[in-house]
């Protein structure tokens, strides 16, 4: 089963990161690195990505001729997507093993972070019905 964990950040995540000190956002990259390569040892990996600040994002719609109209950014979103990873795992149980220990990165000070990760199964289908 592949599952989707995602890094959700409060609305000023992105320049609380960037106010850390040096030795601790170093810390935590230094994380999220071995982290990436512990899933591809298991087997476990199939992708993940860190994303740029939601400053940068558009909202994207198609227009009646089929073209793109960008909006964005907005400034009244609470939460962003941070990052994610793809993991294929045998069960739900261990795909939340994974987000826990993802959760637990290093923050300021070294403390554990305790980031909140979603999991949501990816769906390889439509759902059964009954």
């Amino acid at each position: 089963m592949k599952y989707m964990l995602m890094m959700n950040c409060p609305r000023d995540g992105y320049d609380q990161f960037t106010s850390w000190p040096k030795k601790d956002i170093e810390a935590h990259i230094a994380f999220m690195i071995s982290f990436s390569k512990k899933l591809h040892g298991t087997g476990e990996w199939v992708d993940g990505q860190g994303l740029d600040a939601p400053t940068q994002a558009k909202v994207v719609r198609a227009g009646k001729d089929g073209k793109p109209i960008t909006d964005g950014v907005f400034p009244e979103f609470k939460e962003y997507l941070a990052g994610y990873w793809i993991v294929e795992v045998d069960s739900p149980q261990r795909a939340y093993e994974i987000a826990a220990e993802a959760s637990a990165a290093p923050g300021p000070g070294g403390a554990p972070f305790n980031m909140a990760i979603e999991v949501r199964q990816v769906m390889s289908g439509p759902p059964e019905t009954k």
